[in-house]
C-alpha cells in the first residue's frame, strides 16, 4: 500500500522521541513491501540537528506551512492511508486538510496520548480537536489499557487501537563496550519528570560518590546542581544510543505524570534499553508488569534507597530477561505487522461501506 505520514519529525531526534519511534516502525513497514512518504514541517530547531536527512526506507519531504501542503495534495489524495502524528505544528488544521482531500483512510498516531487527552479536557490542545479526532478512521494510541475504551466512549474516536513504540533490534543490541556508568538516564528535560529524576538518580549519586552516573538529553536548566559523579551529555544521537546503554550497568526509566496516571504507556526507551540487554530501574505505573516481570526483567523503585539497593545486586540476569521480553513482543517487525493488519482492516471497511448522502451529492 501507499502510506503518507505527517509527523513531528523523522529527520531529527533532537529533543523528541518521535523520530526514533517513526524510524523503527516505518522502516519495518517499508520492508514489508509498502511505499512511505513522510512529510515534515521544516522548523529551524530540527533543521539544525538533523541526524537522518536521507532515510533509505522512505521518501522524506518538507513543507514550510499549511499552504505548503498544497504541493502534496494529490499524493495525499491518492494514498491508501494517511497518518497524522501528535504534536505536529497546527496539527488540527493539518488533520482537517488530510480528511478533506484523502480518498483512502485517515488515521492519527498519538505518541503522547495522556498528554493529548488532558489538553483536550482543558480545551487547550494545539494539534487536535474533538471534531478532527472523530473524523479519523483509526486513532492509534501509544497508550493501551482502559484509555482505548475512553477514546471511543468519551472522545468520539471511531476505532482506537494500541500501537506501542517498538525497537529496531538490528540497531539496538548488546555491544561489547567498556562499562562507564553504574546508572544512566536518557531523556529530554521535562518539568514533571524532573522530581523523579532527582529522587531516583541525583539523590543516589549524592549518597554514593563512589558510583558513576550519567544523564543524556537536551534542555536541562543551567541551575540544576549535578553531583560531581554525574556525567552530563547534552545530546546523544540515535546512532550512539546502544553504546550508551551497553556502557551502563543499569539504566533508569522515568515516566511523565500524565502517562503514570493513564498507565499502559511504555516509553520507547524501555524497549531500546531492554533490546540492548541493559537492566532497567523504573518508576511504577499500571500495565508495566504486563511488559516486563517486576523483579525479574525490571526493577521498580520508589526512592533513592530502592535504587541504591538495586545497584548493589547482580544485573546480568535482569538484563537478559528484559531483552527476551522485548524480542518476544516489541520489535519493530512485530509492530509493523500489527500496524499493517489494522490498516488493511480499515481499508476493507472503507471500500465496502455505503457512501453517505453528502458524499453522493
Amino acid at each position: 500500500m501507499k502510506l503518507v505520514v505527517l509527523g513531528l519529525s523523522l529527520s531529527s531526534s533532537w529533543g523528541n522521541g518521535h523520530a526514533t519511534t517513526f524510524r523503527a516502525l516505518l522502516s519495518a513497514f517499508a520492508a514489508r513491501g509498502h511505499e512511505v512518504l513522510f512529510l515534515e514541517r521544516d522548523v529551524p530547531w530540527y533543521a539544525e540537528h538533523r541526524d537522518l536527512p536521507d532515510p533509505e526506507f522512505c521518501e522524506l519531504a518538507y513543507y514550510d506551512d499549511l499552504a505548503g501542503l498544497e504541493a502534496f495534495r494529490e499524493l495525499i489524495a491518492a494514498a491508501d492511508a494517511v497518518m497524522v502524528g501528535s504534536y505536529v505544528p497546527e496539527g488540527t488544521a493539518v488533520g482537517a486538510f488530510v480528511q478533506g482531500c484523502s480518498r483512502g483512510i485517515t488515521c492519527f498516531y498519538d505518541i503522547d496520548t495522556p498528554v493529548t487527552l488532558a489538553a483536550l479536557d482543558r480545551g487547550a490542545c494545539e494539534y487536535l480537536s474533538r471534531e478532527v479526532l472523530g473524523g479519523y478512521d483509526i486513532y492509534f494510541s501509544f497508550t493501551g489499557g482502559e484509555t482505548l475504551a475512553r477514546l471511543e466512549r468519551d472522545y468520539g474516536a471511531r476505532s482506537a487501537r494500541a500501537l506501542y513504540c517498538s525497537v529496531d533490534t538490528a540497531r539496538y543490541r548488546p555491544l561489547d563496550v567498556p562499562t562507564r556508568w553504574d546508572l544512566s538516564y536518557l531523556g529530554t528535560y521535562s518539568p514533571d519528570r524532573q522530581p523523579t529524576l532527582e529522587r531516583l538518580l541525583i539523590e543516589p549519586a549524592r549518597r554514593r560518590p563512589d558510583l558513576r552516573f550519567a544523564v543524556a538529553g537536551p534542555q536541562y536548566p543551567e541551575d540544576i546542581a549535578w553531583p560531581a559523579n554525574v556525567t552530563r551529555i547534552e545530546h546523544l544521537p540515535p546512532a550512539e544510543h546502544a553504546a550508551f546503554y551497553c556502557a551502563s550497568r543499569f539504566t533508569l526509566n522515568v515516566t511523565r505524570a500524565d502517562m503514570i496516571a493513564a498507565g499502559w504507556s511504555p516509553s520507547v526507551r524501555l524497549f531500546e534499553a531492554g533490546a540492548c540487554g541493559t537492566p532497567i530501574i523504573s518508576d511504577r505505573w499500571r500495565g508495566l508488569d504486563e511488559l516486563f516481570a517486576p523483579g525479574e526483567a525490571i526493577i521498580l523503585a520508589d526512592g533513592a534507597e530502592d535504587v541504591i539497593a538495586a545497584l548493589d545486586r547482580p544485573a546480568r540476569a535482569i538484563g537478559a530477561a528484559a531483552r527476551a521480553a522485548v524480542l518476544a513482543g516489541h520489535t519493530a517487525q512485530q509492530r509493523a505487522a500489527q500496524f499493517e493488519a489494522d490498516l488493511l482492516a480499515a481499508i476493507h471497511t472503507h471500500q465496502n461501506r455505503t457512501p453517505s448522502r453528502r458524499e453522493m451529492a
